[in-house]
């Protein structure tokens, strides 16, 4: 009667409702009752989604998705690093590609995965699915969303492909990369316990590692790879855009603030207006058609605090004029270009009190 007024009981629920109801009589174990509801379900529950498996012709389809690898505890020089993996599959010949992303879902990680992605495979699929980019458009308004509708659309156009979607919520009409994010997540951590560990010395070094897992997985698969990559479609002469152009003023405070970080630039620049290229990892950094540094792109923290990517060589002259400024200075430990020098300042600072 219970699993008719809700099929969708767990049997420990029935189990321990059962005891609740006759504290007195016994029930036999719990695998028991698990079996019996198993037959019941089996033979009197209600029906359950089909998942239809699906034939790939050559050449028809790629696929986009994203997953987190932070189960992994990957650490750079000793720092956990919070990440996911943008990864991408011809599910017909099993090409794959992966591609770090620090950030969290966003079009220009896909942008920059999925072109690294189409001129690795050396050729572009008629069509390519990827989710419904739910997590790119979260927190976006009305007009936002559709600017970034458009913007996928041109990049799936660039390349000739049609853009599909998959419908919200719905995970298996994915299943082709789904169930190959499982696969590749086993091969890296296969892959880091024979290296002896999971911290590495720098980010470029962990990218290298996942391009090395990836490619030994696509060795396996070469001759169905290659037979695919005959039915792609020609790469364009070039890529399209796999950033996010945005303008920011230097002020007084010897740089400017994108996102919720706060970026030194040489303090010659304060009151010119810069043309910022956000990727994921960096920022290109112009002015008018001239190009003028590469920053690393920074994250504000999980509760909002405001973060700092910070170049001491952009105000050490004037922190030589003005040396208390130091004392009270919101960005004074991401200055510190290593931790010996954050342990002296503390140092002189107790022998000062």
């Amino acid at each position: 009667l219970m699993l008719e007024a809700a099929p969708g009981l767990r049997p420990i629920a029935i189990f321990e409702e059962l005891r609740r109801r006759y504290p007195h009589d016994e029930f036999g174990s719990r695998r028991t009752l698990e079996r019996r509801i198993r037959v019941w379900r089996a033979m009197k529950g209600q029906d359950r989604d089909v998942i239809f498996r699906q034939s790939h012709e050559p050449g028809r389809l790629g696929m986009s998705d994203f997953t987190s690898m932070n189960d992994l505890d990957v650490s750079i020089a000793g720092a956990p690093l919070d990440h996911l993996l943008y990864h991408f599959r011809l599910p017909y010949g099993g090409f794959e590609h992966a591609h770090v992303i620090l950030g969290g879902e966003s079009f220009v990680a896909l942008a920059e995965g999925l072109q690294n992605a189409l001129w690795s495979a050396g050729g572009a699929p008629r069509l390519h699915r990827t989710d419904s980019l739910s997590a790119a458009f979260r927190n976006l308004d009305a007009d936002a969303k559709t600017d970034l509708t458009r913007r996928y659309d041109a990049l799936c156009a660039h390349y000739a492909m049609e853009p599909t979607r998959n419908n919200t919520g719905v995970a298996h009409e994915n299943g082709a990369i789904e169930s190959a994010h499982g696969h590749l997540k086993a091969a890296v951590k296969d892959a880091l316990l024979l290296r002896g560990g999971s911290d590495f010395s720098d980010l470029a070094g962990y990218r290298r590692f996942i391009d090395e897992v990836v490619t030994a997985r696509n060795r396996r698969r070469r001759p169905a790879i290659d037979a695919e990559r005959k039915s792609l479609q020609p790469l364009p002469v070039d890529r399209t855009s796999d950033y996010q152009e945005v303008l920011a003023r230097v002020t007084s405070a010897g740089g400017f603030t994108l996102r919720k970080v706060f970026y030194t630039v040489p303090s010659r620049l304060i009151g010119h207006r810069l043309r910022i290229r956000l990727y994921d990892d960096r920022l290109d950094v112009f002015i008018g058609g001239t190009r003028l540094m590469t920053l690393p792109r920074g994250r504000a923290g999980a509760n909002g605090k405001h973060g700092h990517v910070v170049d001491y060589r952009h105000v050490i002259h004037s922190l030589r004029r003005k040396p208390m400024a130091l004392l009270g200075l919101v960005y004074r430990d991401s200055l510190f270009p290593r931790g010996a020098y954050r342990l002296m300042f503390d140092f002189l600072l107790d022998l000062q009190g």
